[in-house]
């Protein structure tokens, strides 16, 4: 196949974009800290919004994205855009922290830990703020966040693919 040389393929570049910091060189060492230092301003929002907090290995934040903005009572969010600010800031941890403007507080899914922990950006905890920076809830502190780590496979002989074809080839090969 030749390719004309008027062909052109465009060639990207992805940096990171420094805003206005409302974060603080202070150690997020517990969920109060975190309500303390990004909480207060999403208890002010009128609808949801989901931050992520960038972490060095010390937990010291590097940066905070708002990773989704919803409506009063929902906020939707892709893995990808969690992930996006975390990989660009070469964070250690991150932290989920958002707001329920209505006061309710709900849990987070399995999915996001799992991805995290694949990733290798672990996420140490999802904080919820309720209508004021005084409720708060910590799915770290309530044992929510408690989950067995993926261990990935070492050794190729042991890998298992759903492809009949490769299984097959497998089996002749021995």
């Amino acid at each position: 196949m030749k390719i004309s040389d008027d062909f052109k393929l465009n060639v990207v570049s992805v940096r990171l974009v420094k805003e206005a910091p409302i974060l603080s060189d202070i150690k997020i060492s517990n969920p109060e800290v975190a309500v303390q230092v990004i909480g207060k301003y999403l208890c002010k929002m009128d609808r949801e919004v989901l931050c992520v907090v960038n972490l060095k290995s010390d937990n010291t934040p590097i940066n905070c994205t708002m990773a989704s903005m919803g409506s009063l009572n929902q906020s939707i969010v892709s893995p990808r855009e969690i992930f996006k600010a975390s990989i660009l800031s070469n964070a250690a941890h991150m932290l989920l922290i958002h707001n329920h403007p209505s006061g309710s507080l709900i849990s987070i899914s399995d999915r996001l830990i799992k991805l995290t922990d694949l990733m290798e950006i672990p996420l140490l905890d999802h904080i919820i703020v309720g209508g004021d920076e005084a409720q708060y809830f910590s799915m770290r502190e309530k044992g929510i966040m408690l989950h067995k780590r993926t261990v990935f496979e070492q050794d190729y002989n042991n890998l298992k693919f759903n492809d009949s074809a490769m299984v097959a080839e497998k089996e002749k090969s021995r």
